[in-house]
């Protein structure tokens, strides 16, 4: 049914629903430094082996999905299902730049996440919630049994279909793409929208304030009130800038963790955080 719904061959449903069955695994190995990453290359795997018969050119798709990623996991479908499609159409055009899938997956993964946190967790979850605690209340054991139904149908729904959308559209959307002569545009835009992405990511979930305070003519002046005046979020930008030059330098990812915990750890001790 699903087949004939969206165009696809036999073996592109089977590889739709492997797609579909390991994205379950979203936020099952999540790491602070590539969050979802792993999880994503492991859904992306039986596109890989269908598409890139040579060795070679599956490592290289491999290393192209050992990227940081992080979206909302009921809606990541889509997103996984149109990278299928673009690795599709990196197979069969020697010359597609496939430097756009890693693009577009940037460029979606925030709005994507906006998206699913609004529905799926901040509306459908606390409705299941609602749902469940008004049975739970009355200690019937039916109030966790409708939270877990109400909340998991329709994010299950969402999250097994989302390949199928995402691969179909994607496979139309990029054969005319390639017609156009406009993938370019398309590339440039979802690179400017993923640096976007990345950089309010920077100043939202990067932390760095200087908590000095000096005396001047009697009055207190805060060199962190300062350098927000002049340029809000400049010490997360430089503190991000040179974790990106050190990892650019193949400085283990670990020992920068740990040496970063340690920094603030004595910055807070000292007193300069």
């Amino acid at each position: 049914m699903i087949k004939e719904k969206f165009n696809l061959t036999e073996e592109e449903n089977k590889m739709c629903r492997q797609i579909a069955m390991r994205s379950c695994t979203m936020s099952a190995p999540y790491c602070w430094e590539k969050m979802q990453a792993l999880a994503f290359l492991y859904t992306m795997i039986p596109v890989i082996n269908k598409y890139y018969p040579e060795k070679e050119d599956r490592i290289e798709g491999y290393k192209r999905h050992w990227e940081l990623f992080n979206t909302t996991p009921s809606v990541s479908g889509f997103i996984t299902g149109l990278a299928a499609s673009m690795e599709k159409q990196g197979a069969e055009d020697p010359n597609f730049d496939k430097s756009s899938i890693s693009a577009v997956k940037s460029s979606l993964m925030g709005p994507f996440a906006g998206i699913g946190d609004s529905i799926f967790q901040s509306t459908l979850r606390v409705i299941a919630m609602g749902i469940g605690l008004s049975f739970a209340v009355n200690g019937s054991i039916l109030g966790p049994i409708i939270f877990l139904l109400v909340y998991n149908i329709p994010a299950t729904f969402v999250r097994y279909i989302g390949p199928f959308v995402g691969y179909s559209l994607g496979a139309k959307f990029m054969s005319d793409a390639a017609e156009n002569g406009i993938m370019g545009t398309i590339t440039k835009a979802a690179s400017t929208v993923g640096l976007m992405t990345v950089g309010a990511m920077t100043a939202t979930m990067v932390s760095c304030n200087i908590g000095f305070v000096f005396e001047m003519n009697g009055a207190e002046q805060s060199i962190q009130a300062m350098l927000d005046t002049i340029f809000p979020n400049l010490l997360p930008l430089l503190l991000t800038l040179f974790c990106f030059k050190l990892l650019k330098n193949k400085v283990n990812p670990t020992v920068l963790i740990f040496g970063l915990m340690i920094f603030a750890i004595l910055g807070t001790w000292i007193g300069i955080f």
